[in-house]
């Protein structure tokens, strides 16, 4: 289970495709794209039905855009008018590189993602909360830590431009403390549980299932820190280019509309929902039980009440200091210009 590693913004550069977004190249070029500053916002009548053509959405094998892919098996999306294609991309790098290059109307990331993508000159706008990380990242921690501020001079495992790397830098400031207090080893964050279990590290932030991996097989490890110590400073967003905000909002509205249904879905038969989604993500069914423990989904209600409100003026903040203070964010970015909530507070 891949969990939506950042590729720096050089793999973007380096494509020379950073300008598709706005109309200097690409396939779907028509001339039509978003100047840059541009804060272009949906329609003030947002269409009853979708326009029609596909939307190509980009997806990977993480839990929390799982009701995209029960929407997929019961056939939600056609119920609401939509032609949806969701091509699966093993890595942030590719999935990255093929919205900027105008490949995909829409993706899915983490918010810190959201941001570097914005403050790199990308038209980008968030129009749907998916979900939050609360115990399904997490700095795990040996037998006689007991604090964060114990880690002082401590091997911590990491994956480096990561959401674990988001969480770490957030957990150390909390505490007075930066990645120059520790003694960062920097490895993959599917490694960083096994480098605890054998004792290469003191402590190593991951996700699940390796963090349940790590308590199962070393009694004496703890949760020293979860991502639910703020909730939403790990979590994931829908993002759609500006031109495709301007050209298609009633497909925007269809696929929010489509979210909600998929997660009511989920809720009226778990077990079953969760054995779609474990098979998305190369799971056996019933594998991954821990693991959805620990992530919340936001449904439509909540994102009416957050996505103008707290996420806007609290949540994202806090996400975006933590990427400068974790040297993942640079270049300036207002995050309330990129969130348009207009689909949620319409979605029935």
């Amino acid at each position: 289970m891949h969990r939506r590693l950042f590729a720096l913004l050089g793999t973007l550069l380096a494509l020379g495709c950073l300008a598709m977004i706005v109309g200097a190249c690409g396939e779907d070029d028509s001339g039509g794209g978003s100047p840059e500053g541009s804060t272009a916002q949906a329609p003030a009548d947002v269409p009853a039905e979708p326009e029609p053509g596909t939307f190509r959405m980009g997806i990977e094998p993480w839990l929390g855009y799982g009701p995209w892919r029960i929407a997929e098996e019961q056939g939600l999306f056609e119920r609401n008018g939509l032609d949806v294609k969701i091509t699966n991309f093993a890595t942030d790098d590719q999935i990255n590189a093929a919205f900027a290059g105008g490949k995909l109307e829409g993706t899915n990331i983490a918010t810190h993602t959201a941001l570097r993508f914005a403050a790199s000159g990308l038209p980008i706008k968030i129009v749907l909360l998916e979900d939050q990380s609360t115990t399904a990242d997490a700095i795990v921690a040996s037998e006689g830590l007991t604090s964060v501020s114990e880690l002082k001079g401590k091997k911590v495992a990491f994956e480096e431009g990561t959401t674990s790397d988001i969480l770490l830098s957030y957990a150390l400031a909390q505490n007075g403390m930066t990645k120059e207090d520790i003694s960062p080893v920097p490895i993959p964050a599917a490694d960083a549980g096994s480098a605890f279990i054998a004792g290469r590290v003191d402590a190593a932030v991951t996700y699940e299932p390796y963090l349940t991996s790590a308590l199962e097989q070393d009694a004496d490890a703890k949760l020293l820190y979860t991502a639910g110590e703020n909730p939403g400073l790990v979590g994931d967003v829908f993002v759609v280019s500006e031109d495709t905000l301007s050209e298609k909002p009633g497909q925007i509205a269809a696929l929010v509309k489509t979210w909600g249904e998929a997660l009511e879905a989920y809720e009226a038969d778990m077990e079953g929902s969760q054995a779609i989604i474990e098979k998305s993500v190369g799971a056996e069914p019933g594998a991954l039980k821990t693991a959805f423990e620990g992530v919340k989904f936001y449904d439509l209600a909540q994102n009416k009440s957050l996505l103008a409100g707290e996420y806007a003026t609290t949540t994202i903040e806090d996400v975006k200091q933590a990427a400068v203070d974790a040297g993942l964010l640079e270049g300036d970015v207002d995050p309330k210009d990129i969130i348009v909530a207009t689909f949620v507070e319409e979605a029935g």
